[in-house]
Parts: C-alpha cells; structure tokens; sequence
C-alpha cells in the first residue's frame, strides 16, 4: 500500500479532508461521519479537552467497546500532544481502577454500557476530574464536542510526543502501559499494510477492539488509504455478517473467528468470500482451519501479520503469495518476513549472540515503530531492551534460507521436559490434524521425574468420540517421543483474551498454584 507521506497522526485525515470532504470517514451503527465532520469533531474535541484541563503531555482514558469516538479522541490528543489511554473495557474493578489510575488520566470517557462499572469504583480513580458518558440515553460526548472551540495542532507538538497508551495483558503481576508516540503510529502506517492494495469503493472493517493494535492500529490504515471504516462495535458473528453486507471489503480477524465461520457451515464461509483482503493475527491459525479457508476464498487476498503492541503491530507480513506457493507449504506455518523499516536477529538468551538460520533463538527487532518504552516503569523499559535499540521480544523463533520466521513459543512458555525443550506450537499443529479436534493449547505441567510434561487441552468437534489414547496414537506417529502430550485434557471451549490469544497461563494455574516454581 503506498501511504502518502506525514509526520503527526492527525495528517492523513487532514488530507483527506481537503480532498473529498463529504465522502465518508467512519460508518457506525446507522450514522455516518464525513471527513471534514470527523475532522471538525477532533478540532473541537481538542478545545473541549483544553478546557477541561489536558495540556500537552496529559492523559485522558477511554473505557468503552468500538467506537469511532475513540479514534476521534485520538486525533484530538494528538493535536494537543497529550495522550490517551485506551482502557480494556472487560477489565474487573479492582484492575480498572489500577489501569485509569496509572495512565495519569484526569478526564475519562465511558461507554454508556459501562458506567455502572466505573461509579463502582470512582472513589478510587484518584487522578480523575471528569467523567464524560459516550452514548446511549445520557449522552455527553457530543454536547462536549460541540462546545469545544476548534483547535489546530500545537505548534509545541512534537512527532516523539506519546499518543496512544495500550496496557499489556501481561503474564506476571500488573498490567504495563505501552507508550506509542506519533513517530511511532505514523511509521507502523506506512509500513504495516504489507502489499495490500485499496480503491474506490473498498471498506474497511475496524471489528478487532480498539483497546488491543490489531483494532486501532488497523483502523489507522482507512485514513491512510482514503477509504471509509465500517465501526464493529464487539465481535460477534451476526455483526460481522453484517459488515460484509454492508460492503466491507478489507477485514482483520484472529483465527478463532474463521474457526467459527467453518463450524456455522457453507453459507457463513460463502458470504465471507466476499472480502477482497483478509487479514489475520494475534494467534496461530491452526493449519486445517488455514487450508479450509484457502479453499474457501479462492480470490480472497490472504495476509497473516505478526508482531506485538511494543511495536504498534505488524512486525513480519506472510502475504498472500506465500500462502499459495505451492513449491513451499511448510510456509503456511510461518509468520513471514519482517515489513519494510524493521529489523531482526535471534539471538541465544544466554548468551546474546546471533545464532545461524534454522536455529531457534530469542527474536529482536529494532524498527522505528518500537515504542519508547512502558509507563512509569523504567525497569521493565530496561529489561525490554537490548544494546543499540534492540527489542527483546520474548518469542523463541527462528528463520529459513528465504527469511521467513517461524515463531516456537514465548520464553516462558517453551517446555523443558527431562533436559529436552519442546516447543508447544510444533506438538499443536500436528494435533490441529486430528479430523476430530476443534482447538487445542499444549502448556507444560509439573512434574516429579521430569521437571515438567507435555500436556494437551482439547477442544473437540461437536459429536466426536475421540479419546485421550486415540489423540496419544495419533501424536505418537508424528512427534519424537518426548514431544507427545503425557496428559490429554477435553474442555467445552478454552480461556481467551478479547483479541483472542489462548490464555495459556490460565490453563497452567491449576497445575503450578502449589509448586515452588512456574516453569
């Protein structure tokens, strides 16, 4: 995708409001926004936050589902070089008023649907001034919008300014809040999209939420092309259904959602080939649930991205020539190479040097998208980073002889099993094959002999009878011995995150609570 040349974040809808002012910005549940009404809206909303108290290097929190008003206000901070904190809005109390809290935030926007939760835990939002309603009956987000006197960019900004604050779900202790900068956001933009192309006509589909890159990141791609965002406001598949027919064209999803598509039958998958670019990441897309798609959406563009929020994102592209050599479907399983702008070594952990192609290693990654580090937390900000701006990404992965990265396992999550490491994705993608299971996670367990054993938790298809020693033969045929599960679980469905990563820890806990150690 050639992305026209900015600076700040804001630049690309300002272009695209001097060039076609009344075409639409954002689609959202029966309204549409213009360009120049989605321009107007920030300039205003930057007053009205002026006002209120937020200066350049302020925090304002936004707590609520897919909204285009939470991209709104991120133009409006952007223009006063303040920042905003987008809140995981299935947070619990006592995490909600941790993660308004360490933001600094002082005015905080909240979905209607949300507001019981938040006066829950006001008396404990110490920073917090105000509190403006999005939505429903007792709207006061667009009485504060009208009331804002327009604002154009402070001269003062700067493109290192931090704009976006994204919590990190984490695997240990609280959450950490990654600082994106304006330099950061227009960087993953120009150079996030892969090869996809955009044209008159197409529609983005902004479903993932925005509080995770892979919904705000992504949405930032509409202004950049010139093209309108239909505004998802949870995912859910009637809504998605929805968007295709309202002529989305471009779409990013996590797998789990194709997964659903093949389980709801013929028709669902027919309706979905209706997208021209179909994007997916933030999980693995298990290798059957890959095929079937592919042969689904035969004329669909396919690109599987990887990456992390320290990054703004995308990292590596598999585009979707990759997905369709045939000279090389061991690719499929790949995360592809890295996109133009970024760097990557891998390394050995112990000892910090580059090990050869083929050799599985910390991946590193230097690129200007890489954030300036976590919020208040200067220690974590050290130990994320390596000498000479290298991001230690805490995936074990290595590379082929055509630099395509194949992504192992977390660190954390590699298992150690009688000296012998195994890395989980390897163990799922050949249980993936079984006709009979649906999803899967390998997780490492304690265990007396060997410090820790494999074990499987399943997810069967609907009427299937497959038992534990059928998935056990079944492994045994295909993986070296120390690799096969030791222990087989059947679940109904398996824990996720709302971006749709397995919660592998929540899997673990049951297994490690007791034990001296977690690993």
């Amino acid at each position: 995708m050639a992305v026209p040349p900015a600076t700040f974040v804001v630049d690309h809808l300002l272009q695209r409001e001097q060039e076609k002012p009344d075409a639409p910005c954002w689609i959202y549940e029966g309204r549409t926004w213009s360009w120049a009404e989605a321009a107007d809206g920030a300039r205003r909303l930057a007053g009205a936050l002026r006002a209120a108290g937020v200066e350049r290097g302020g925090t304002v929190a936004f707590l609520d589902k897919n909204n285009p008003a939470i991209m709104q206000t991120t133009y409006a901070v952007a223009l006063l070089g303040a920042k905003q904190a987008i809140v995981n809005w299935r947070l619990a109390g006592d995490e909600l008023d941790y993660v308004v809290n360490d933001s600094g935030a002082t005015v905080l926007l909240v979905g209607h649907e949300l507001l019981d939760t938040v006066n829950l835990v006001r008396d404990r939002l110490t920073n917090i001034e105000r509190v403006v309603v999005v939505g429903g009956p007792d709207d006061e987000y667009e009485a504060l919008v009208a009331s804002g006197e327009p604002l154009d960019q402070d001269p003062a900004v700067t493109p290192d300014d931090v704009v976006t604050v994204m919590y990190s779900s984490g695997t240990t202790g609280r959450p950490k809040g990654v600082m994106l900068t304006q330099h950061n956001l227009v960087q993953h933009t120009a150079h996030g999209g892969g090869d996809v192309e955009y044209t008159d006509g197409d529609m983005l589909m902004v479903a993932m939420p925005m509080f995770h890159v892979g919904g705000s990141s992504y949405a930032f791609f509409g202004p950049a092309a010139g093209i309108p965002a239909y505004v998802v406001r949870e995912v859910d598949g009637a809504k998605l259904a929805g968007a295709v027919m309202a002529g989305c064209t471009h779409a990013f999803l996590v797998p789990a959602v194709v997964a659903g598509l093949i389980q709801a039958g013929p028709d669902a998958m027919a309706l979905f080939s209706r997208l021209k670019v179909f994007s997916y990441g933030a999980a693995p897309m298990p290798l059957p649930v890959l095929r079937a798609a592919l042969e689904a959406w035969p004329t669909t563009h396919f690109m599987q991205v990887y990456g992390m929020t320290e990054m703004c994102g995308v990292a590596t592209v598999l585009d979707d020539a990759a997905h369709r050599d045939e000279a090389h479907p061991e690719r499929l399983v790949s995360a592809g190479r890295p996109i133009e702008g970024v760097e990557l070594r891998v390394v050995d952990p112990a000892t910090g040097r580059d090990v050869e192609p083929g050799t599985a290693g910390e991946l590193w990654w230097r690129t200007e998208q890489a954030t300036p580090g976590y919020l208040g937390r200067p220690d974590a900000t050290g130990e994320l980073f390596a000498e000479d701006g290298w991001l230690r990404s805490g995936d074990v992965g290595r590379t082929d002889d055509g630099g395509f990265v194949y992504v192992e396992d977390r660190i954390k999550d590699m298992i150690i099993t009688g000296g012998e490491n195994v890395y989980s994705p390897e163990v799922e993608r050949v249980l993936a094959e079984h006709p009979d299971v649906l999803e899967l996670a390998v997780i490492g367990v304690p265990d007396d002999r060997w410090g820790e054993a494999v074990k499987a938790v399943v997810v069967l298809k609907d009427g299937a009878t497959t038992t534990a020693d059928d998935l056990r033969t079944f492994a045994r045929e295909r993986l070296a011995h120390y690799k096969v599960p030791s222990s087989f679980d059947v679940l109904g469905e398996l824990p996720r995150n709302p971006s749709g990563k397995i919660l592998k820890r929540e899997l673990r806990k049951p297994y490690w609570s007791q034990a001296s150690r977690q690993v």
